[in-house]
């Protein structure tokens, strides 16, 4: 299986987004995965950050010897996670040139060796495996939830209500269920180390750039579900995520931040686009149902604000109730 393996061309993407220390350290942790897999090629896409970072990593790829596999592909504009991740994938279907299988990594990732041949040893294993995901951890190893179901009305109520009882009835639909320590089928998977077989792409289609950041990979795994695609996690391939540090939003190391406008643009459009306006209307009563409970025990009980700032506020301003936008 490994000499099968390293015959198989494969497409990384990691996008950048004025993270280029972060991306050139996920490039240095590529070295050996490379040298293992001799037709890996990697695009770093530069989603215009206008602060030196594509002309930091492009200096990096050429000085520490990368550009026999790697390079670089300036954007004009930010368009988002999906339009970064899309454009050379976009490129090599405009070339004919799509690999069999495409890789899109964070730049706030470092790959643990091996962690990419294991990937592509099981969808080659599992030919209805649509797309792969890594188990996501800590430097220290400390396994992060990244197998994921999808969201819906019930888990919606779930996370917002966040009681035991109600965590304990509803746990079916819980989207982050416990890490699994096999391969398991999921709905979706994180982003961050996600494997997309080529046939999906092409049956399914690239990432909705109707998305600006948050929803877009879900909402990919549905797509590739609906084209009869299977989603699986991996915990073989290891990869460490530094969680938050690409969009400073989900850094569970620093207070939270106000949510940006463009989550709750990305939640609505998920909900919106997949299940219609009735479904988006409850999922918003559930959730705002519940967090109202929760602040409320939260205020008797004296327990710490662990929210972003105005959530409730922001989320109600968003929900289906006040907001009559597409």
């Amino acid at each position: 299986m490994a000499n099968e393996i390293q015959s198989i061309p494969l497409l990384v993407v990691v996008l950048n987004y004025r993270t280029p220390q972060l991306t050139i350290d996920c490039l240095r942790s590529l070295v050996g995965e490379a040298k293992a897999l001799p037709k890996m090629r990697v695009v770093v896409t530069d989603n215009d950050s206008q602060d030196g970072s594509a002309e930091q990593i492009g200096v990096a790829i050429a000085e520490e010897g990368l550009s026999a596999w790697a390079s670089l592909m300036p954007l004009e504009r930010n368009g988002g996670f999906a339009f970064g991740n899309n454009a050379p994938i976009r490129r090599e279907i405009a070339s004919q040139n799509l690999p069999p299988y495409v890789l899109l990594l964070n730049p706030d990732t470092v790959v643990r060796p091996g962690a990419i041949s294991a990937l592509l040893e099981f969808m080659e294993a599992h030919p209805q495996a649509g797309i792969a995901g890594s188990r996501l951890e800590d430097p220290d190893g400390t396994p992060q939830r990244s197998a994921f179901r999808f969201h819906t009305i019930l888990s919606e109520l779930e996370g917002g209500t966040r009681l035991g009882a109600v965590s304990r009835l509803l746990s079916r639909w819980i989207v982050a269920p416990p890490v699994s320590d096999t391969p398991c089928k999921t709905d979706w998977v994180a982003g961050a180390s996600m494997m997309i077989r080529r046939e999906v792409i092409e049956q399914a289609g690239l990432l909705d750039e109707g998305y600006f950041m948050y929803y877009e990979e879900m909402d990919f795994c549905l797509q590739a579900r609906q084209a009869g695609w299977e989603c699986w996690y991996v915990p073989q391939s290891r990869v460490v995520h530094l969680v938050g540090q690409s969009s400073g939003v989900t850094d569970t190391k620093r207070p939270p931040k106000r949510m940006p406008q463009y989550w709750f643009d990305s939640r609505r459009r998920y909900f919106l686009k997949n299940y219609g306006w009735l479904y988006l209307v409850l999922a918003d009563a559930y959730w705002m149902g519940g967090f109202a409970l929760w602040r409320l025990r939260r205020g008797i009980q004296g327990k710490p604000d662990p929210d972003p700032p105005q959530f409730l506020q922001d989320f109600f301003r968003n929900s289906a109730f006040l907001r009559r936008d597409g």
